[in-house]
């Protein structure tokens, strides 16, 4: 029999495009908030759950601890990519969603230091652990189930739906803080206000788990294991056959490491960046780059839609070289915008603990470098754009680069194949960028050499993607499961 290229599935009306879109996003925007309220309440938790008396210390510990739920995305990614493919897509991305609303409740009840000693920090590492774990395991599954519903010429514009969530469970996490903080007073929000963000997410990851449960398999998976054509070992056949596990590595190195570093220069470094070396106050600071990102989250769909018209490569490309050149303009531009003119950091080691304590620094009328003050006479509204523009290259390699994932490997091993390659460059090229930036800043003493590191990895994945790089926007991955074995 002659095979037969399918465009799209047929319509399920008990499961239309929306919801499947509802679904996958709502529980991945969750997790992407559960995951990131831990990074946006920094200034506030690092003396908190670890010893007093050294801020730096306290910081650099919690910024580690941050960096450790990056490291074992990749874990998370084998694992619950192994269970995508081998059970089913759905199933997956059930276990990841309970597993990161239970370990996010958990910190909101999680003693400090104070209270427990040692016992605190050491639970954090182990929460943080589970959190990437399961973080690992769900944007594969989420991004698959979307682009094994929807027709082929439109995929980079659904699956950028998905996109969204990410910045989406940033910008919520910092509004919930926000709003948090503005319904108390700062002593009780230092108390136990604190603690809220983190308890919301039982609520959210109830109303997503019951969204999840109703959900049907994806079309694809299911034609997949019913014809007996998945795959009963996954991840031997994803790493240990040459022609897929090169496309593995020529996805991370000309895609994902620079997507992961421009991910999260443009969204969380930024924050970083204005609490900690521009002084700007968390709470401004919070408020600034939620703006910024509320104003660039359309972009993501307008990428996504152009990818499938002209491609993904391109875009891609374009973001990383446009993330080379203007990084340094724009960060010297948010330096002059706080108003405080932090021109230096200074740092020195603690004699006791090791840990550098950093200051930045400031000239004075003499033009000696002293402690800056806080940045009270910030330009908020050219902080929000600068922002806003480094968001925009997150948007123009972020929008199209699940569409390119998911065509880039075959259906039986997807799930596992797509998510380690996005988890390693972003759980561990993005992920390390604020502790890195923070230890460079500090050795220097310049306030720009945080961004020396995501510029060379962007260069890098630039180079490689140029030269290795296929355009996928014509795959026709319905077209795979039609034909017969």
């Amino acid at each position: 029999m002659a095979s037969q290229t399918f465009t799209r599935p047929a319509a399920d009306p008990r499961n239309p495009i929306s919801r499947v879109i509802l679904g996958s996003a709502t529980g991945t925007m969750i997790e992407w908030y559960d995951f990131y309220i831990f990074g946006s309440l920094t200034a506030v938790l690092s003396p908190k759950f670890y010893p007093p008396g050294n801020d730096t210390f306290a910081l650099i510990a919690y910024l580690a601890t941050f960096a450790v739920g990056f490291l074992v995305r990749p874990f998370g990614a084998l694992f619950f990519g192994r269970i995508g493919d081998l059970v089913g897509r759905r199933i997956a991305f059930i276990m990841t969603l309970t597993i990161m609303g239970a370990s996010t409740a958990s910190i909101g009840l999680l003693p400090t230091f104070q209270t427990a000693g040692w016992f605190s920090p050491i639970i954090l590492i182990l929460i943080r652990m589970l959190q990437g774990l399961a973080l690992g395991g769900e944007y594969g599954g989420a991004a698959v189930y979307v682009a094994e519903h929807v027709e082929d010429g439109k995929r980079g514009y659904y699956t950028s739906f998905i996109q969204i969530t990410a910045t989406l469970g940033l910008f919520v996490s910092l509004g919930v803080i926000v709003l948090t903080q503005q319904s108390m007073s700062p002593a009780a929000f230092q108390a136990w206000g604190w603690r809220l963000p983190f308890l919301l997410s039982i609520v959210l990851v109830s109303i997503s788990l019951y969204i999840r449960i109703r959900m049907k398999e994806s079309p694809i998976f299911t034609q997949l294991k019913s014809a007996g054509m998945n795959s009963a070992k996954p991840l031997t056949d994803a790493f240990t056959k040459w022609p897929n596990l090169k496309q593995v590595l020529i996805s991370l190195v000309g895609a994902t490491a620079g997507q992961g570093v421009v991910w999260y220069t443009g969204q969380f470094y930024a924050l970083f960046y204005l609490q900690t070396i521009l002084k700007v106050n968390p709470r401004t600071a919070n408020i600034i780059v939620a703006v910024a990102l509320l104003a660039s989250m359309p972009f993501f769909t307008v990428f996504g839609a152009l990818s499938d018209r002209i491609g993904r490569k391109k875009l891609m490309m374009a973001a990383l070289l446009l993330s080379v050149i203007f990084y340094i303009p724009i960060y010297k531009g948010m330096q002059q915008a706080a108003g405080n003119n932090v021109t230096a950091v200074s740092s020195v080691k603690d004699k006791v603990t090791g840990a550098i304590k950093l200051t930045p620094l400031t000239p004075d009328a003499t033009g000696k470098l002293v402690p800056a003050k806080e940045a009270v006479n910030a330009n908020r509204p050219l902080l929000v754009l600068l922002i806003f523009v480094q968001v925009v290259f997150v948007c123009m390699i972020y929008g199209p680069i699940a569409a390119y994932l998911v065509e880039a490997f075959p259906a039986k091993v997807r799930y596992t194949s797509v998510s380690l390659p996005y988890h390693v460059g972003n759980g561990v090229f993005g992920g390390m960028l604020p502790l890195i930036g923070l230890w460079l800043c500090a050795s220097t003493g310049n306030i720009y050499a945080g961004l020396y590191y995501p510029m060379g990895v962007a260069a890098i994945t630039f180079i490689c993607g140029s030269f290795l790089l296929k355009e996928t926007h014509g795959t026709l991955i319905w077209d795979e499961v039609s034909k017969p074995s």
